[in-house]
């Protein structure tokens, strides 16, 4: 008949918990949330020490993000009453635990990095044959 296919995680493939895991995957796993937990991983940092060390993310969408890793509860904003005010971001306890996914994922793709390159060119070489 056919090749018989392997059981699937069914914890992972049940449709009752499917949107509540993509609802928490589409923040942790876009590449500002990750940068920035990342980042703040090493400490408390202040929104323009956070803009200057992340390339390319606009105010704005610093701005939506930090707010987004707040409302989850990852991190925590903290407003010191000085002239001008100071505000500083940190990981709440449930913020420092995604730290070891995250840190896991870096250390796959600095592994694996070399290996998705010659992949992408030889996919790339193969498209270019057909084409």
């Amino acid at each position: 008949m056919g090749t018989k296919q392997p059981p699937r995680n069914k914890s992972l493939h049940a449709t009752d918990k499917c949107p509540a895991i993509r609802e928490v995957l589409n923040r942790v796993g876009d590449k500002w949330s990750v940068q920035i937990v990342g980042l703040l991983g090493d400490g408390a940092m202040r929104f323009s020490e956070l803009r200057r060390s992340i390339e390319g993310i606009s105010q704005r969408m610093l701005t939506l993000t930090l707010r987004g890793l707040e409302r989850d509860g990852l991190i925590e904003r903290t407003v010191f009453p000085e002239i001008p005010p100071r505000v500083e971001y940190e990981l709440t306890r449930l913020g420092k635990t995604l730290l070891v996914p995250i840190r896991g994922l870096a250390r796959w793709a600095g592994d694996n990095r070399t290996a998705i390159q010659a992949a992408r060119e030889k996919f790339d070489a193969d498209a270019k044959k057909r084409a």
